[in-house]
Parts: structure tokens; C-alpha cells; sequence
């Protein structure tokens, strides 16, 4: 009997169970591909953005500032415009090629443009590409940090468009030369390496293709068995059959490994330029993408930062594969082999990057996106982060404190906060004199007694009942005995330990007086001064007790920095926040902060205030900083607590609000004033920055009027004894003598005349 028709039967059923089988397995691993290529791939951190700079035509900002922002994005300065990313000065423009970005707003595409300047205003702003005049325009933000989720990697997601086709070249021809004809695998290749291997008697060369290295690096672990590179070719096969070799190759482009930033893997080319260069990757020259292709075959020991030597001979390699497959030419080769690689060494991707601001954020976080996968899903943050303020903060808190330790035996310790006055936008956060340290924020969570910055909210209380209260009303300085809240007799003192009999208002505030200020605080009720408190931004409890009027209260710089905000802004309330808005990675706007405002603060009475602490700036406890600044002017106020144990200081230019608040964390005295401790901070700061003059707009109701220094009455001007300030006139009483005191003939007010004696200008 022949048994040969049973043993083909047989091997053609085995042969079809087997292939059944393949297929149903190679289902199955379609469907894991699908699933996972058709969602979310990658774990995308959140991306953390620092604010825009906007540049508008009527605005008071330096060439320098702007140069700094543009150094900061990784602009280069050339003699040409080629590429997006570039610039260069004429006599008194700028000629920059923007880049293109995705704001909050929408997209704003990449242009040429050209700003004028005349001294220190911007005049003009011109599209050069249709000569058309534009009133604004915007910098792409400054990428801040990014809040990586648990698995440590990090990526930058690339589009098609954003992938440079060179790049493509210089991948291919070295690492997968038949990528675009094989099917995810290549047997040829796989063959060339075996023999490649077996003559040199190690790994030397590899026969994976993209489409398996994709595999591998998505899929798979990092096993070594027949099994598992079994599945990486099944899968490879499945990939390679229901997607197109550009989703394949965007797909590689975005997951490759390319180094280690820290604790976090660096994957895809999108990452790696912006951490090796500094910039985009489609502003990436020639030689920079071979870099990064021939870090490809091992991130750690072609890595640029340590080994350049071995790294721009593989990068030479690479080169010299795009010569001989003239994709460049051989005088490009030449003189790209003598060129030494642009690294960007200052490591800006580092996610521990000021840490008191990202602190901030990440609180603001938790309470609009609650849902924490939403922070893993590549969310772009746009916060109010002045990245060049914070840098700046940051010198002048650590210099200032270095140079103060000095015969110091107790450890100082201090925090800073800047803020935009106008928009609320919190610019910079110093929560330590560590300035990289990640534990306790001072700037948050840190609540110390403010001392004599809370004098301009008790004046400021009083001036809003402008019939009782102006600037040069007197007030009584001589002893004063009131029951605190044991029922034991408090005695305030003012800092020099005398009293005056009387003083104005004004040099009460400016001299920072303790006496006329409690008795002041106590005409007006510690309730008003509280309700004030509480509406400019205090959210600590507040005792009641005649101790506040000279700053017995704790709170957090935070809230501070609030009350001055309120105050600095005219009366004008605006939340101090850190996050402006949040965009989907698709950038579709998930959430945009409300511009919520609210005039919590008679803006009358705030102006008289913030003229009195300009005057503290020129005359008074901070008169340094007039010195220092000249004709820059500034206000601010110092504060100072019980043995010097907190040193504070609040100052204002037109633009921010700076806080500072200097001691020891464990409330030992420091011996520093608010003169001599917290307000250097500011002033070194400043020192670094482009302060802007204070200029505000002068209410209609207001006017300079003149009083006796004595008795605080309205006199006519050219008298001696005189003390002229800004006032409410309306609510003034005229005066009733000349200087040699004979009577004034008084003038009817506008609002007592009659309709035709206003008509005809009587």
C-alpha cells in the first residue's frame, strides 16, 4: 500500500493548520498595531511654555531686551535670511525671520519682518514679504520645561511637514538602504550582517530595518531570543501592510532613542534638536542632522557632549554617505567635514528648571485639568514665566545673600516674587536661596510677620474718606499706650525711639513712622483696614488687634505681592496667576484664563498713596534706590519685623511689581532691615534688568494743592512753610487768607455754579 498520498495529505493539513494559525496570530497582532497606532502612541509630557514676548509699535522696549529674548529662542544672528530662526541689526531696526507658531490665539505663520525703533519706542513694524504695516507681532514662547509622566521619556512629536527630507536621506542610506522597497523586513540585509558579523567575530552590523527597530522599541521588550525576533518580523510584516512608509517613518522619527537628558530618555529627532542645538529641527543644517543620524546606532557613545571625537567622525561618516549618493556635493562635503558642531550646552530642557515657578504651575494645574492622564497626553502649557527675569531674579537673590552671609553666623535664607502689575501674570518665583532646589517654597508656603509693609493699606484706608484725610493732614506722634490681646498695654515706638509732636501725613508714610500710623490706624478702625486687606488679596486669618497697623499679621509672598498688585494697579484688582492657557496637542484650546478684574481700592486714593512711595524712593527708607536709578523712577516700601527677624521690601517700576523677603527659616534674627536686607535684592535686580520709568495717568479729579506744613490747611502757593502735594480739590476747602493773611476771595466750584454761569464760562 502506498503511503506517500497520506504523509502528503498530512504535511498539506500541518501545512494548513500552521498557516491558519500564522494568519489568526498575525490577526492578532494587527489588531494590538491598530489599537495602539490609531490612539495615543506615546506618552507625551505636558509641554510648559514661558510667555510671548509681544512686540507692538508705541512701546517703550530695549534693543537689548529684544536681542536677549531672541538669544534665549536660539535665533541666529546672520548676514541673511535663509531660514526661519535668524536675524540682523541695521542702525536702528531689527530684521528677524519669525517663526512660525501655534499661539493660544491660533497659528501665526513663519514671515520676515522689520521693526524700527526711535531711542527706546518701537515706531514702526513691517511684513516684508507684501510691505504690509503691522501693529503687533509675537515670539514664539520659550520652551519652559515639561512635566514628564512616570516612564521617564520624554519626545517632541513631529508632523510630516516638519521633517526635513535630507534628513530622511541620511537615515535611510545609513541605517536601512531598502527601506522604501522592502515589505518590514529584508533578508538580504539580514544575510549581509550575519556574514559581516562572522568575519569579524563580533556584533559589528545589524539586519534590522526602521520598521523592526519601530517594532521593537513600541512593542516589544528587550529579550534576546529567537521568539521574540520571531514576533518583531511578523509584526514588522503587519505594519508595513496597513501603513504607508511616511507614517512608518514619522512614526521611527518620533520614537528613536537618542540620548538621556538626566533620569529622562530623550526620544525622536524633534527632542534631540532642541536639546543638542537649541532649535527646531527644520533649522538644523546638514552636518547637525548627520550628527543626529549617526547618534542612531548608540546614543551614549556618539553622544556630542561626551565624546565628540568619535561623534563628528561618525557624523564625517554619514556625510560621506550623502556624497556618494549625491545628495550633496563635494565641495558641501568638504567644507562640512571641517566644520565643528554648534552644541547647545546649557542643558534647557532640564525639567528641574526653576523649580518655585513650576511649583506654581503645577498647583494651577491641579485645579484645571483634574484629571491627571490629561497632564500626560502632551497638553502645551502657556504660562506667564519671563524666563530672562527669572534668570535674573535668581543672580541677584544669590548674589546679594552670598555677599550678606559675610560674618553672619546664622544661615539667611530668602524668596522673590516679580509679577506684570497690569496683567497679573506672575514673571519670576525664587522659593529659595537654593535657587535649583525642589523642597519647601518660600514663596508659597512660607508665612512670616510683614512688618511695615502693611503701613500703605492703613493710609490707603484713610485717604478713601478724602473730606477727613489728604496728604499733608497732620497726625499726632507722641506716646501712645493701647491693651493688645493679652490686655497687657502695648507702647509702639518709631525705629529711632523719638517722637515729633506732629508730622504730615506723607512724611509719616515716606519716614515709615510707627506711632502716627497706629493712631491713624485706630481713627480709621482696624475693620476698614482688614475689609481692605482682605479685597486687595489677604486670605490668612487677620487678628484684630491695634498691632496690624504696623504689619502683626503672617502671610505668604504670594499674598503679598497681591496686595501691592492691587495697589500698584491704580485700586485695580487682577488675580496673580501662573497659567495663561491650555491647548490640545492637536492645538485646539482646552481652557483660557478670564481676565476677572475688579477695583477693590479707590483709584483716587491709590494714586496718592503710590505718589507717597515714590517719594520713599527719593526721600525717605529707600532713598538708595533713587541714587542708584537716577532718572529712572520707582516706588517702593521697606519692612522690617520685631528684633530683625524678616526683612522685606516691595517695589515697583511701570511695568512689575518685585517682592523680597530675606531671614532665617528658623525665625532666628538676622539683624537686616528691610533698608539693609531685602531691598539690595531689589536693587541688584533691577541692576540686571531694563527698569521703566513710573509713569501714571493723573486722575481728573486730582491736582497739585498746596497746605501749611503746620496745621495741614489749604494755603494760597508761594507761602512759606508750605507743603504742596497732589490732592482731591473738589472736597478741599478754599483757603481763606493770602500769605500776609488777609482774606481770599473765594471762587465758586464748578459743581456750585449754575448751569448758565457754566454755560458762558463764568
Amino acid at each position: 500500500m502506498n503511503k506517500k498520498p497520506w504523509k502528503r495529505r498530512l504535511l498539506l493539513q500541518l501545512t494548513l493548520v500552521c498557516t491558519v494559525v500564522l494568519l489568526a496570530y498575525m490577526l492578532y497582532l494587527d489588531a494590538q498595531i491598530k489599537q495602539r497606532f490609531s490612539g495615543s502612541i506615546w506618552q507625551v509630557p505636558a509641554q510648559v511654555y514661558a510667555r510671548s514676548l509681544v512686540l507692538e509699535v508705541d512701546r517703550e522696549i530695549t534693543k537689548k531686551e529684544v536681542t536677549d529674548e531672541l538669544k534665549l529662542l536660539g535665533y541666529r544672528r546672520t548676514s541673511d535670511l535663509e531660514k526661519s530662526g535668524s536675524y540682523y541689526f541695521t542702525q536702528n531696526s531689527l530684521v528677524l525671520f519669525k517663526r512660525a507658531f501655534h499661539f493660544p490665539t491660533g497659528y501665526e505663520p513663519a514671515r520676515r519682518v522689520k521693526i524700527a525703533w526711535n531711542g527706546n519706542r518701537i515706531v514702526d513694524i513691517a511684513d516684508l514679504s507684501n510691505q504690509q504695516t503691522l501693529r503687533t507681532i509675537s515670539l514664539e514662547p520659550w520652551l519652559v520645561s515639561r512635566l514628564v509622566s512616570t516612564n521617564r521619556q520624554d519626545r517632541m512629536l513631529l508632523d510630516k511637514q516638519q521633517i526635513p527630507d535630507i534628513l530622511i536621506d541620511a537615515l535611510t542610506l545609513t541605517e536601512d538602504r531598502d527601506f522604501y522597497s522592502h515589505h518590514g523586513v529584508a533578508p538580504l540585509a539580514i544575510v549581509r550582517a550575519l556574514a559581516a558579523n562572522v568575519a569579524a567575530g563580533k556584533t559589528v552590523q545589524g539586519g534590522s530595518t526602521l520598521t523592526q527597530q519601530l517594532v521593537k522599541n513600541v512593542f516589544l521588550t528587550r529579550e534576546r531570543s529567537l521568539s521574540r525576533k520571531a514576533k518583531e518580523a511578523l509584526m514588522a510584516l503587519v505594519i508595513d501592510a496597513r501603513y504607508s512608509k511616511e507614517r512608518i517613518m514619522c512614526a521611527y522619527l518620533n520614537e528613536v532613542y537618542l540620548g538621556q537628558n538626566g533620569d529622562m530618555a530623550i526620544h525622536g529627532f524633534g527632542l534631540a534638536a532642541h536639546y543638542y542645538f537649541d532649535r527646531p529641527l527644520n533649522e538644523l543644517d546638514v552636518p547637525e542632522l548627520a550628527l543626529l543620524v549617526g547618534m542612531v546606532k548608540g546614543p551614549s557613545y556618539y553622544n556630542p557632549l561626551r565624546h565628540p571625537e568619535r561623534t563628528i567622525e561618525r557624523r564625517n561618516l554619514v556625510l560621506r554617505i550623502l556624497l556618494e549618493h549625491n545628495k550633496i556635493t563635494a565641495d558641501d562635503y568638504r567644507a562640512m567635514v571641517e566644520a565643528p558642531p554648534k552644541l547647545n550646552t546649557s542643558g534647557n530642557l532640564a525639567s528641574g528648571q526653576h523649580p518655585a515657578f513650576m511649583d506654581k504651575v503645577r498647583r494651577e494645574l491641579a485645579d484645571i485639568l483634574a484629571e491627571p492622564s490629561l497632564r500626560e497626553s502632551g497638553v502645551k502649557v502657556f504660562t506667564t514665566l519671563d524666563v530672562n527675569a527669572q534668570r535674573r531674579a535668581e543672580q541677584a537673590l544669590t548674589r546679594t545673600l552670598d555677599r550678606q552671609q559675610k560674618d553672619r553666623q546664622v544661615p539667611l535664607n530668602a524668596a522673590m516674587m516679580v509679577t506684570d502689575i497690569q496683567s497679573g501674570g506672575i514673571r519670576a518665583i525664587v522659593g529659595s536661596r537654593r535657587t535649583d532646589f525642589r523642597g519647601f517654597n518660600r514663596a508659597l508656603d512660607a508665612y512670616r510677620p510683614v512688618g511695615s509693609l502693611v503701613k500703605p493699606v492703613v493710609y490707603l484706608s484713610a485717604l478713601e474718606n478724602p473730606v477727613e484725610y489728604n496728604l499733608a493732614s497732620p497726625l499726632v506722634d507722641m506716646p501712645l499706650s493701647l491693651p493688645d490681646k493679652d490686655g497687657l498695654q502695648w507702647q509702639p515706638q518709631n525705629a529711632d525711639k523719638t517722637f515729633r509732636e506732629q508730622v504730615p501725613m506723607i512724611t509719616a508714610l515716606v519716614d515709615s513712622l510707627n506711632v502716627p500710623t497706629v493712631r491713624l490706624g485706630m481713627e480709621i478702625g482696624l475693620d476698614v483696614i482688614t475689609d481692605n486687606l482682605k479685597r486687595m488679596g489677604v486670605t490668612s486669618p487677620i487678628p484684630q488687634v491695634p498691632s496690624i497697623t504696623l504689619g502683626a499679621l503672617s502671610l505668604n509672598l504670594l499674598q503679598v505681592s497681591q496686595v501691592y498688585q492691587s495697589l500698584a494697579n491704580s485700586g485695580l484688582y487682577t488675580p496673580l496667576h501662573a497659567v495663561e492657557a491650555i491647548v490640545s496637542p492637536s492645538n485646539r484650546l482646552l481652557w483660557l484664563r478670564d481676565n476677572y478684574t475688579e477695583q477693590v481700592a479707590n483709584e483716587d486714593a491709590a494714586y496718592l498713596v503710590n505718589y507717597a512711595l515714590h517719594q520713599v524712593t527719593q526721600t525717605g527708607t529707600a532713598k538708595a534706590v533713587g541714587r542708584q536709578f537716577g532718572n529712572v523712577f520707582m516706588a517702593g516700601k521697606t519692612g522690617t519685623t520685631n528684633d530683625y527677624r524678616d526683612s522685606w521690601f516691595a517695589g515697583f517700576d511701570r511695568s512689575t511689581l518685585t517682592t523680597v523677603w530675606v531671614g532665617n527659616d528658623d525665625n532666628e534674627p538676622v539683624n537686616l532691615s528691610g533698608t539693609s536686607g531685602a531691598m539690595p535684592v531689589f536693587q541688584a535686580y533691577q541692576a540686571l534688568q531694563e527698569p521703566k520709568s513710573l509713569s501714571r495717568r493723573f486722575p481728573d479729579t486730582l491736582s497739585i494743592a498746596h497746605f501749611d506744613k503746620t496745621t495741614g490747611r489749604p494755603i494760597v502757593p508761594g507761602c512759606q512753610n508750605i507743603l504742596s502735594v497732589p490732592a482731591i480739590i473738589d472736597v478741599l476747602p478754599p483757603p481763606v487768607k493770602d500769605c500776609l493773611g488777609r482774606p481770599v476771595e473765594r471762587k465758586k466750584r464748578q459743581s456750585e455754579k449754575s448751569w448758565w454761569e457754566r454755560l458762558l464760562g463764568m
